[in-house]
């Protein structure tokens, strides 16, 4: 064959020859992985972009790597559209730093330290027309470095701007950012916001969580979906109430803030989701029906809320107050201070599945006057104080869907009778802390509609789960759970319980049983074979329940009990099934912790609170279990060598106290002479 042919197809085998090779054979980058068409180059000690990698190479990854500086021209790899350089202590872009790589797409500078050289970056980043996916977060970046850095990113659709020093933000922050469509500020130090996002038409999705914004007036952003604006000190939020066009709203996230009043919401939107947790909202109407001051006011106004607006008056409990909340379908209002709902509140929300109103104030719960949503999925109000809860049996029969109902930690005495048998689709609930007592066989015969103090379970073939912690139960009726298939039962905190029958019929189905402060000393556990958790702590158990062996248990919560040890046999036993045990709160004794070796030598159990674990010696002194190497005790029989020395010592004594008896006895000259030398020397004097 003609040399020059040979040379011909060599410089066609070339460029497959390069991807072929393997990567250890090039010593500059033999820390990278290649998989297809990307170099996972993680973690490598690396301080620079190593070469060598294929020139198809499309994803590089040089995330906790040393590189400080990109230097010019370090990046020889066309056809990349990745990459990711988070965590490198990286200082500077320089200029032409992607020279070759102009289509770039995603580019990934967390955690790092731009600001130092922030405006070389700049120019270098200005080279990338293709640019989408920006992440400059964790970069110590203050309003000035942040607008300088992007300028002219025209085609940027991404930017995670979060953990920076953003104090501002004005209409030049973002002014060359057309193509915006989601933004992440969160954990920065923005205290206020003057126009920065109108030159983003696109803008869907902002992130403003973890700031220090004392309110949000005038918003107008009818493209934004989703708006997180939770963690901050927000006083009020009101949108512009006399635009044409319907918000594209779908969730907002106010939680965690400050606000007095329920957020003035636009006159058209599609507002899905309003998350107003942990701020200290109430509603204001019965002022106006109950204005019998002079010198009180029914309006606020808001002054100086834009430059070119005047000032604006609104009524503080008025209808259309709350906007457009007929989309609704999820409304978190917890830990605020609502003592009740508006005349008309509840009947604005027609399509409303979870209402969450745990940690507030209300007294009554009429849902008859309230006329809940048909869809109610989930409703909890739990830890208020309710003192009535009023519904019809037409209410009753409509809210079909009601599949969650917490109504625990309230001042409930009584309840509408058969309210939880005329729910169909109801699988959990919770009366857990209130006075409600579980109905005998003759008590249950209550028409619907009366009001009883007790509630009859029976034949709820729904109802899977059941909470009745702390509601003072003394007796439950053998027949109390009669036709039920609950999976989860709870009666802690109801002392001196008597339950063994009771819940017997609940064998074949029960998964979860929550036992704990009922005083319980032994319990047969053996006919539940299907139970994965039992809680029966704080019960002064002085030994494991042997019934518990049988069972194929995940968790066990034994903590606060009287336990002194667990033995060998039922160690071994737990911890081949177990994968979660509480064992805090027992007075173990420190010689016999042959149990708690087991378990930490057990890989798949998970000891909760391990380190706290305590123990007691024989002097009464507290030790940590897991420092038993420093316990002085004798490893067969878990006996303590202190014993030995409890019996040792009296027998020295008395073996001395008898050999001086015996000298003074026999030889009382040989002591007086003895003292005589030793005692009374001659002196000087």
């Amino acid at each position: 064959m003609p040399v020059h042919g040979l040379t011909h197809i060599l410089l066609c085998l070339l460029p497959m020859w390069r991807i072929l090779t393997p990567v250890s054979s090039h010593p500059q980058h033999n820390r990278c992985h290649l998989i297809q068409r990307t170099a996972l180059c993680n973690n490598g000690k690396l301080t620079s972009v190593p070469a060598g990698l294929p020139d198809n190479t499309e994803e590089l990854h040089l995330n906790y790597n040393h590189i400080q500086t990109l230097q010019d021209s370090s990046l020889s790899y066309p056809s990349l559209i990745t990459l990711s350089l988070a965590c490198n202590n990286l200082e500077r872009l320089e200029s032409n730093t992607f020279q070759d790589s102009k289509l770039l797409e995603s580019l990934n500078l967390a955690n790092n330290n731009l600001h130092i050289g922030y405006q070389e970056t700049s120019h270098a980043l200005k080279t990338l027309p293709r640019l989408r996916v920006l992440d400059f977060s964790e970069n110590e970046l203050n309003d000035e470095m942040a607008a300088t850095l992007l300028q002219n990113l025209t085609s940027l659709e991404y930017l995670n701007l979060s953990g920076n020093l953003l104090r501002r933000l004005d209409e030049t922050s973002f002014q060359d950012l057309h193509q915006l469509k989601e933004l992440d500020l969160q954990r920065n130090l923005i205290f206020e916001i003057d126009a920065a996002f109108d030159s983003n038409p696109l803008l869907q999705r902002l992130n403003l969580a973890f700031n220090y914004l004392p309110c949000l007036v005038d918003f107008h952003m009818t493209q934004m979906v989703v708006l997180n604006a939770s963690h901050n000190f927000i006083e009020w939020f009101i949108a512009t109430q006399d635009l044409n066009d319907t918000f594209q709203l779908e969730t907002l996230d106010l939680s965690d803030n400050k606000l007095l009043f329920f957020p003035f919401l636009p006159d058209q939107s599609r507002l899905r989701n309003l998350y107003l947790s942990h701020n200290s909202i109430r509603f204001y109407e019965h002022l106006a029906d109950n204005n019998t001051d002079l010198n009180s006011t029914t309006t606020v106004e808001f002054y100086n809320i834009k430059k070119y607006k005047s000032n604006v008056t609104a009524e503080l409990w008025t209808e259309n107050l709350h906007g457009d909340i007929s989309s609704l379908e999820i409304l978190d209002l917890r830990g605020n201070q609502v003592e009740y709902f508006p005349q008309g509140f509840i009947q604005k929300m027609p399509v409303l599945s979870r209402l969450q109103m745990c940690t507030n104030c209300l007294k009554t719960l009429n849902l008859t006057s309230e006329q809940l949503s048909s869809s109610l999925y989930e409703l909890d109000v739990s830890n208020n104080r309710l003192e009535q809860f009023v519904a019809d049996e037409g209410t009753m029969t409509a809210l079909g869907n009601l599949t969650y109902l917490n109504l625990s930690l309230n001042d409930l005495r009584q309840l509408p009778s058969g309210l939880f048998s005329s729910l169909p689709s109801l699988r959990s609930v919770d009366l857990s802390y209130n006075e409600i007592d579980i109905c005998l066989p003759e008590q249950a015969e209550n028409s619907i509609g009366n009001m009883s103090p007790c509630v009859d379970w029976k034949n709820i073939e729904s109802l899977k789960q059941l909470y009745l912690k702390g509601c003072n139960l003394e007796i439950i009726p053998s027949c109390a759970f009669t036709g039920l298939s609950l999976t989860h039962l709870d009666l802690s905190d109801n002392p001196g319980l008597i339950v063994q029958e009771s819940i017997e019929s609940l064998s074949r189905t029960l998964q979860h049983l929550g036992l704990g402060n009922t005083q319980i000393q032994d319990f047969d556990f053996s006919p539940f074979q299907s139970l994965k958790s039992i809680n029966i702590s704080r019960n002064s158990l002085a030994h494991l329940p042997s019934s518990l062996l049988k069972l194929d248990l995940n968790v066990l919560d034994l903590r606060d009990n009287k336990l002194p040890t667990i033995s060998s046999g039922h160690a071994n036993a737990l911890a081949q099934k177990l994968h979660t045990v509480f064992l805090t709160g027992n007075p173990f004794n420190c010689c016999q912790t042959e149990w708690f070796r087991t378990f930490e030598a057990t890989k798949t159990i998970n000891v909760v609170g391990q380190s706290d674990i305590e123990c007691q010696d024989l002097f009464q002194i507290i030790h940590r279990v897991e420092n038993s190497q420093s316990f002085l005790c004798l490893e067969e029989g878990g006996e303590s060598i202190f014993w030995y020395i409890l019996l040792f010592v009296p027998i020295c004594l008395s073996f001395l106290f008898i050999s001086i008896i015996v000298l003074l006895t026999f030889k009382p000259k040989m002591l007086q002479k003895s003292i005589k030398k030793k005692c009374l020397k001659r002196t000087s004097y």
